[in-house]
C-alpha cells in the first residue's frame, strides 16, 4: 500500500496532541488508518500486519507535509521507527524528524517504487541504512542519500542539539578562554 502525500495530521491526528512530553504518542501512529471508529483494528493497514515489522517506514512520496507539528516525529520515534524512507519531505517535518533521532532518507521516485515493490510483494524484506556510508541497500537496489553533516553527527552519537553542545564543552571552554584574552 503505497499512499502519498502523508500529512502531519494522518501520521498524528491533532485530538491526540493534549499530551506535553514525547511518550506515548506512538499508539495513536495513523490512528484513523490503523482503527476504525470503534477502535477495531483495520486489517489491511500495513503497521496492523505482523509480516511488516522493523524501524524503517518505507512511505509514499511528499511525507510529512501539512502543518509543523513535533508530535508527528514523536509518534513515530515512540513507535519505534529510526527511518523514513521518501522521495520527498517537507522541510520542517525533516527538520523535526532529525531533532528526534529518525532519520530522513530522500531517494528518487524510482527507488522509492523499487522498494515499495519489493515490501508489498515479501513484507519480510530486509532494508540496510548505513548512516556512515549514507547509503541504503536492499537486494540489487543500492541508493545514496544525504544528510547534514551536523545532524549525522547527532545521530551517529545519539545527541539532541544540547548534548552535543556538551560534548564539545572543552573547545567552547577554549575559545571563552581565547576570546576573553584578545
Amino acid at each position: 500500500m503505497s499512499i502519498e502525500d502523508i500529512d502531519t495530521d494522518q501520521i498524528i491526528p491533532a485530538r491526540f496532541l493534549k499530551a506535553t512530553t514525547r511518550d506515548g504518542f506512538g499508539e495513536n501512529l495513523f490512528r484513523d488508518w490503523r482503527f476504525n471508529k470503534d477502535n477495531t483494528v483495520k486489517s489491511e493497514f500495513p503497521l496492523n500486519n505482523k509480516s511488516y515489522s522493523g524501524s524503517i517506514l518505507v512511505a509514499g512520496r511528499n511525507f510529512g507535509c501539512g502543518s509543523s507539528r513535533e508530535h508527528a516525529a514523536w509518534a513515530l520515534a515512540d513507535y519505534g521507527f529510526k527511518v523514513v524512507i521518501s522521495s520527498f519531505f517537507a522541510d520542517i517535518f525533516k527538520g523535526n524528524a532529525l531533532n528526534n533521532g529518525i532519520l530522513p532518507v530522500q531517494v528518487s521516485d524510482g527507488v522509492l517504487a523499487q522498494l515499495i515493490a519489493k515490501t508489498e510483494a515479501d513484507p519480510t524484506t530486509e532494508i540496510t541504512v548505513d548512516l556512515i556510508n549514507q547509503c541504503i541497500y536492499c537486494g540489487e537496489i543500492k541508493a545514496d542519500f544525504e544528510v547534514n553533516s551536523y545532524k549525522k553527527k547527532c545521530l551517529e552519537n545519539g545527541y539532541d542539539d544540547i548534548d552535543y553542545l556538551v560534548s564539545i564543552k572543552d573547545k567552547i571552554e577554549a575559545y571563552e578562554r581565547q576570546a576573553i584574552t584578545i
